[in-house]
């Protein structure tokens, strides 16, 4: 069976909700579009001040931190604990090429 030979009423229910979808997949990604900008931002900033790429303290605090809101929200806590490992990966990686791109001396 297809989409085209389901009830109609059906359909339009699918479409409605396959919109939000949509709409919410597009709002993550501005919102993650958002937070890349501000760690960007920290990525400077730790470059010039010659701190090392990666917080581990901090990194940990707000995996658990992710995993307490993932509860309250009736989302997995080790889903949001491995998407957040998956950003913060990214965010050192960017946090790494910035520091190779500073100069010495500007820090």
């Amino acid at each position: 069976m297809t989409t085209k030979d389901i009830d109609e009423n059906v359909r339009a229910e699918l479409n409605r909700l396959r919109e939000s979808i949509d709409n919410i997949d597009a709002a993550v990604v501005y919102m993650l579009a958002e937070r890349f900008k501000c760690t960007q931002q920290v990525g400077h900033l730790k470059a010039e001040h010659q701190l090392p790429p990666a917080d581990p303290d901090r990194e940990a605090r707000q995996i658990e931190r992710l995993r307490h809101l993932a509860g309250s929200a009736r989302l997995d806590p080790a889903f949001a604990e491995k998407l957040l490992n998956f950003i913060i990966a990214e965010v050192i990686r960017h946090h790494e090429t910035i520091a190779e791109n500073v100069p010495p001396g500007d820090g």
